[in-house]
């Protein structure tokens, strides 16, 4: 399932519906609609902070001409979330148990030290 997405501005927490990419070499921003996926160079914006975005002078601010509108969740995503739910509640689910072979005692990034030999 497709986890919503947020604006990328620092302290807002609403849901993300447009994208922000900048051309550098045109000295341009552009705001349009949100991106099917998060690029590393672009940015996530609320409704908000899309419709008031300003920039540095000498820059163009290209805005998408429509709506920005929140993502839909789609049947794939609704059939992965049903999915995912049936198979953690299964009581038959395999469980692996812990490895305890290891000689150092690693769990994870931890590790375990034996106890100090006292002479």
């Amino acid at each position: 399932m497709r986890n919503v997405r947020r604006c990328s501005r620092t302290g807002c927490v609403n849901p993300a519906v447009a994208t922000l990419t900048y051309a550098y070499a045109d000295s341009t921003a552009v705001v349009g609609p949100l991106a099917t996926y998060s690029e590393p160079h672009s940015y996530d914006l609320c409704e908000q902070h899309a419709l008031r975005l300003t920039a540095p002078k000498g820059w163009e601010v290209v805005r998408h001409d429509g709506e920005f509108a929140a993502p839909e969740p789609s049947h794939d995503d609704l059939t992965a979330l049903a999915e995912a739910v049936r198979e953690a509640g299964r009581p038959d689910r395999p469980v692996e148990p812990p490895d305890l072979s290891s000689q150092n005692g690693r769990r994870g990034h931890l590790r375990v030290l034996p106890d100090p030999v006292v002479e």
